[in-house]
């Protein structure tokens, strides 16, 4: 968490503006829009057999696309990210020292979210990516707890308070927004994400709606804890 909290600290005045590497990579709004025309176009014929898992997607929308509604409003600023953050992509020493963070290839702007709630949704949950049971998926707060407190340390002499206030937002909105990603591809016939058996995307989809429906459970205790960490 200290460690890219400090990379987005080091950026936060850099003057020129960087290219965005993958265009709206992290843009939920942008990602929603390919589901819905993947489902309106129904190359797969899957679309019949997923009215659960769309519904689970469509009923959050709204909620989920504030970040966009808020950056547009002019109140929500995009800064430097990583866009890419997991535990593998850190450089650590001999003795488990944090040397620096590493695999710089999606460095471009986004909202601070997305580093913040990217780590969450793949060192947090207590699954696996695509488990099959679902019963192993759940959020785990300790490792929230950890990450949030270390970010903090680091990112806190940066971030507003929109900012600070939403970061329990971000952690929901990235299994909700790999969700979206899995049952895009599931209902356009696998045609990203390398999968190993036909249902392969449609498990994804559900490990990650379930890790959110977790996090959404979570989201008091979360915001006490932010709250209590800034002081």
């Amino acid at each position: 968490g200290m460690a890219f909290g400090h990379f987005q600290e080091m950026l936060v005045d850099i003057q020129d503006t960087l290219y965005e590497t993958i265009p709206n990579f992290h843009n939920i709004e942008f990602r929603l829009g390919q589901l819905r025309e993947a489902v309106e176009e129904d190359k797969a014929g899957r679309a019949k057999d997923v009215h659960c898992e769309l519904d689970a997607i469509e009923m959050r929308a709204a909620e989920m696309t504030i970040s966009e509604q808020l950056h547009r409003e002019g109140k929500l600023p995009k800064r430097i990210c990583h866009c890419d953050t997991k535990v593998n992509n850190v450089l650590f020493d001999n003795n488990g020292k944090v040397l620096c963070v590493i695999d710089l290839d999606t460095v471009m702007p986004s909202y601070v979210f997305s580093d913040y709630g990217d780590f969450l949704r793949t060192a947090a949950n207590t699954g696996a990516e695509d488990d099959r049971n679902l019963d192993n998926v759940s959020f785990n707060m300790d490792i929230f707890h950890a990450f949030t407190e270390g970010y903090l340390k680091s990112a806190a002499s940066f971030l507003l308070p929109v900012e600070t206030d939403n970061l329990p937002h971000a952690a929901a909105l990235f299994p909700y927004m790999q969700a979206v990603r899995f049952m895009t591809d599931y209902i356009n016939g696998d045609t990203y994400y390398k999968t190993q058996y036909p249902q392969h995307n449609l498990v994804r989809t559900r490990a990650q709606l379930k890790l959110l429906a977790d996090i959404e459970l979570h989201m008091p205790q979360m915001r006490d804890f932010i709250a209590a960490t800034l002081g």
